[in-house]
């Protein structure tokens, strides 16, 4: 397997200040992945006062098409997507070395799921349920390199 197929990253990672946003920036910077556009808009209604959003796919494929010429901290990823899913998208990219650190927004609440998230680089899992609630919250947590998983799941 090529390193995000034909797409081209030259391994350099990107240097961030301490709140994880990438040098030049001044608003953290974050990709949208999910098959559903519905849940696409939401997120980015939800984010577009405190983030910027650089990109949206609806498929794994599209995330390592794209997602590399536009250097977001962090990359909102849904597990259940066609053509190439969440996870293995994430492996991918971890297997490459790439930077954007990795946060789940997803439906799946079982702790296996959530196990194979975190085993791929993950550093926030989501549930969908609770978007309103925790996804700011766990996108403020994995820039700062903590671990966040939504509460109503991590309770079980």
């Amino acid at each position: 397997m090529a390193c995000i197929n034909a797409v081209e990253w030259d391994g350099v990672e990107a240097q961030t200040n301490d709140r994880g946003i990438a040098f030049g920036h001044t608003v953290p910077r974050i990709f949208l992945a999910d098959d559903q556009e519905e849940i696409r808009r939401t997120v980015a209604s939800m984010l577009q006062d405190e983030f910027e959003i650089v990109g949206f796919a609806e498929n794994g494929r599209q995330v390592l098409e794209f997602m590399i010429n536009r250097s977001p901290d962090i990359l909102v990823l849904d597990i259940c997507m066609p053509v190439l899913n969440g996870i293995e998208t994430a492996a991918r990219l971890k297997g490459c070395g790439y930077p954007t650190k990795v946060l789940f927004l997803t439906v799946q609440e079982d702790p296996d799921f959530i196990d194979t998230a975190m085993s791929v680089g993950a550093l926030g899992y989501v549930s969908k349920a609770h978007l309103a609630t925790d996804l700011i919250v766990a996108i403020r947590s994995v820039l700062e390199g903590r671990i966040f998983i939504s509460p109503c799941i991590h309770s079980r």
